[in-house]
C-alpha cells in the first residue's frame, strides 16, 4: 500500500510540472478596441470666492453669490440631483511681508470659496449656463468634462474590437514565427470605459462661449492566451 501511495505522489508531480510546462508555451497578446461617440453630458466645476475683512462678511458675500448661482441653475432648469457642494472652505489670510523679530504674522484678511459641481444633461444649454453663473459672480472654475450618459452598448462594440484586436495581433504573431495558432486558452479584461475630455480653466477662458464638445472614447482591453496547435 505504502508503495502505491508513493507512486501516487510520483505521478501527480510529474503531471503538474508537464502541465506547468504546457502553461508556459503559447501566445498571449493585449487588444483594444476603442469607439468614439458625441458626448451627451458635461460636467462643469464653479464656485466664487470673496476676501472680506471678517470671516462672516467673506462667507456671507460668497453664499450670496452663490445663491444667485443656484437660482439661474433653476431657470435654465437644471435638475437638484445634477448639482452638489464639492468644495466649501474659509481661511485667514496673511500678512506675508517680513515682520521684525520673527514675530507671528498678521491676519489681514479672510476668504471663503463654495464650489458646485453641475451636470448638464443637455448640451444645448451649456453656453447659457457659463454666461449667466459668471453674470452672477462665479470666478472659480476647475475644469469642464463631456462625457457620456450611458455608455454600456459602446462598451460592448469596444469589447468585441478588442477581442478582433488580439485574435488578428495572435495570428500575425503566429505566421511571423511559422507556427500555427490553437485555441483559446485564457482571457481578461481590463477595460476603462469611457475617458471623459477634460478642459481646464485656463483653457475655458480662453475660449468664447459657445464650447466645442468634440468626441469621447469608450475603451475595451482584452489579455488573451493562444495555445499552439501541435501538427
Amino acid at each position: 500500500m505504502r508503495i502505491l501511495q508513493w507512486v501516487a505522489v510520483i505521478w501527480v508531480a510529474l503531471a503538474t510540472g508537464a502541465m506547468a510546462q504546457d502553461g508556459m508555451r503559447g501566445i498571449s497578446v493585449t487588444g483594444e478596441g476603442v469607439v468614439s461617440l458625441a458626448p451627451d453630458m458635461a460636467t462643469i466645476r464653479l464656485g466664487v470666492s470673496e476676501r472680506a475683512a471678517t470671516a462672516s462678511d467673506a462667507m456671507l458675500q460668497t453664499s450670496e453669490k452663490v445663491r444667485g448661482i443656484l437660482d439661474q441653475l433653476d431657470s435654465i432648469q437644471v435638475a437638484g440631483l445634477d448639482r452638489q457642494t464639492s468644495g466649501l472652505y474659509l481661511r485667514p489670510v496673511y500678512d506675508n511681508r517680513p515682520r521684525e523679530n520673527n514675530g507671528p504674522a498678521q491676519v489681514v484678511a479672510y476668504e471663503a470659496g463654495n464650489t458646485v459641481s453641475v451636470t448638464v444633461r443637455d448640451l444645448s444649454k451649456l453656453g447659457a449656463l457659463l454666461d449667466a453663473v459668471v453674470a452672477e459672480g462665479a470666478n472659480d472654475f476647475n475644469g469642464l468634462e463631456f462625457g457620456l450618459q450611458d455608455n454600456a452598448k459602446a462598451l460592448i462594440e469596444a469589447r468585441k474590437g478588442a477581442v478582433a484586436d488580439a485574435m488578428a495581433r495572435a495570428n500575425q504573431l503566429a505566421a511571423a514565427a511559422g507556427i500555427k495558432l490553437g485555441e483559446v486558452v485564457q482571457m481578461s479584461e481590463s477595460s476603462q470605459g469611457f475617458r471623459p475630455m477634460e478642459m481646464n480653466a485656463s483653457q475655458m477662458r480662453s475660449l468664447d462661449v459657445p464650447i466645442e464638445s468634440g468626441e469621447v472614447s469608450v475603451r475595451a482591453q482584452v489579455n488573451m492566451q493562444f495555445a499552439i496547435a501541435q501538427d
